[in-house]
């Protein structure tokens, strides 16, 4: 059965769940809940991480140097068990390492390591990918963490996600869970976004490069989550008619085009680390206390 990690300071309070490596529970002292609940009536994750791909497969099949390997959405790390390598009263750190199970489905020696801290009104959410073997290793990388909408003590706010660089990114449509070649006009006016439930009819809104590395979720005269990441130049909003949540995905690597190829290597910002490299992703979110 999964366990649970719990850290906490002064002013946060974060559970972490040993399947997956995925956060539970995210609260202030004061006992707001900011994180998702997992409600199966709409969607049972909360923060997922997303390996050794982001979104869809066509047919949910990859080829690996020609290979084909059955590959669900989102990859399998969030439907495996991590190890509790670190356990201190404000840090957390779960590790996955390749198994017989893994290269069956993905031919690769990997470590996967993802570290929960606090500090102060900050979470930081960072993961490390090593390759271990000897050939190159191709994936892609995502965080889908899942936040209240409506923020709490929010009700009836309008909320709006406004990006740091004031930007205009054009967005990218999905077409069954791949990527459209289509680039559409931005819904960002001047790096403002009002959220609205119809923005998600057709699934989320994917926007492959020009977000930048900080943005700030919130309402108008309200709460808001200040968001700042680390190596995850793709960022994807999404959310499901009817549901209390709103996913802000940074990632690096993006499902595949619809009607291009299956090759792991050459999906949209694939990653690629030679025998015996590292590489980093993070995000930080500084909650209102």
């Amino acid at each position: 059965m999964p366990s649970l990690a719990r850290i906490e300071n002064a002013c946060l309070s974060i559970d972490v769940s040993s399947l997956g490596a995925e956060m539970q529970a995210i609260a202030t002292r004061e006992g707001a809940d900011w994180l998702w609940n997992g409600d199966a009536a709409f969607w049972t994750g909360r923060a997922p991480v997303l390996f050794p791909i982001v979104g869809k497969a066509p047919d949910d099949t990859l080829l690996i140097d020609g290979k084909p390997y059955a590959m669900a959405q989102h990859g399998f790390a969030r439907r495996r068990e991590f190890s509790l390598d670190t356990a201190a009263a404000a840090r957390c750190r779960h590790t996955l390492e390749a198994s017989d199970e893994t290269r069956a489905v993905y031919p690769f020696d990997f470590r996967l390591s993802v570290e929960h801290s606090l500090d102060g009104p900050t979470l930081t959410v960072a993961a490390e990918v090593e390759n271990r073997g000897r050939e190159p290793m191709p994936f892609g990388f995502g965080f889908h963490p899942a936040f209240l909408w409506p923020l709490p003590g929010a009700e009836g706010r309008p909320h709006t996600v406004m990006l740091a660089n004031g930007s205009e990114p054009k967005r990218q449509p999905l077409v069954k869970g791949l990527l459209s070649r289509d680039r559409q006009p931005s819904p960002f006016e001047k790096g403002r976004l009002l959220l609205a439930p119809g923005l998600f009819e057709n699934d989320a809104l994917v926007f492959p490069e020009g977000t930048g590395n900080r943005l700030a979720y919130g309402a108008e005269g309200g709460p808001t989550l200040e968001f700042r990441f680390e190596n995850l130049p793709n960022l994807a909003l999404w959310s499901k008619p009817g549901a209390r949540f709103l996913c802000i995905e940074p990632w690096h690597g993006t499902a595949a085009e619809h009607g291009g190829g299956r090759e792991l290597r050459d999906r949209p910002f694939a990653n690629v680390l030679a025998a015996g490299e590292r590489k980093r992703f993070s995000f930080t979110v500084t909650f209102p206390v």
